[in-house]
């Protein structure tokens, strides 16, 4: 008869513990991978952060500008206010609202940059309503950081226009107005102004998340690993001991 230490169930077990627990922890590992990743993206953004402020003439050298998103920058121009969109279901402070998104000429040249001006709460009696805002005329400067185009959300079909939308998508706006948008927008900063809010929330890039989910999945391996050891071995050591003990006295 074959003993129950190489018994096919004793095998079978045994592989199953070793699949579970090297899963789970490479998937820990990958989680970590993650997090290191994450961490050295959030470097990068502080460093770009701490670079000297560009200026409206720098912003139209740069060849790629994609390679100054996070700097901090100081812009001159004119609003192209005739543009102005209001982005939808985006909360600041608990509170649902819109962005408002309005062109910017830029001084000396052609190019406009999206300039994620600020937030403002939105009428919740009409949802058609625009709230009132100020948009200066002649020559501005404006403060903020260059950013990626204003995030995407899930969209319904008939918000893709209009002065209300879900989102705004760049070549497409492009298309409709026949401006020359650059591929970047600034976020601006500073005091609330003009009827806006700007208490923008930080980059959170989810770093403690990954470093949470490793702490599962290494918990998960662990956990295998004890039980397979109590119940495969510490547990079958000590009945046979037990039994050996009880032949002798007999």
């Amino acid at each position: 008869m074959t003993s129950a230490l190489h018994s096919p169930r004793r095998w079978l077990i045994t592989l199953a513990a070793v699949l579970v627990a090297g899963t789970t922890f490479s998937l820990g590992q990958w989680q970590l991978r993650r997090a290191a990743q994450k961490e050295a993206l959030q470097a990068a953004i502080e460093s770009q952060g701490n670079l000297p402020i560009i200026d409206t003439r720098a912003l139209a050298a740069v060849k790629n500008v994609t390679d100054v998103i996070h700097r901090q920058a100081t812009l001159k121009g004119s609003w192209r206010a005739a543009y102005t969109v209001y982005l939808d279901n985006r909360p600041m402070n608990g509170k649902a609202g819109f962005v408002v998104v309005t062109p910017l000429l830029l001084e000396g040249g052609s190019q406009v940059i999206l300039v994620q001006r600020g937030w403002v709460q939105r009428d919740f009696t009409d949802r058609t309503h625009l709230p009132d805002i100020s948009t200066p005329m002649g020559l501005v400067t404006v403060r903020g950081r260059i950013a990626p185009p204003p995030s995407k959300l899930y969209e319904f079909k008939g918000m893709e226009s209009g002065r209300i939308r879900q989102n705004i998508d760049i070549p497409a706006f492009t298309a409709q107005t026949g401006l020359p948008l650059l591929g970047v927008s600034l976020l601006q900063t500073g005091v609330a102004s003009e009827g806006l809010l700007r208490e923008w929330a930080a980059p959170n890039l989810g770093v403690e998340t990954h470093y949470g989910y490793a702490f599962q999945w290494f918990g998960m391996c662990s956990l295998v690993v004890i039980l397979y050891g109590w119940f495969q071995l510490i547990l079958p050591l000590r009945n046979k001991l037990r039994t050996q003990r009880r032949d002798q006295l007999l």
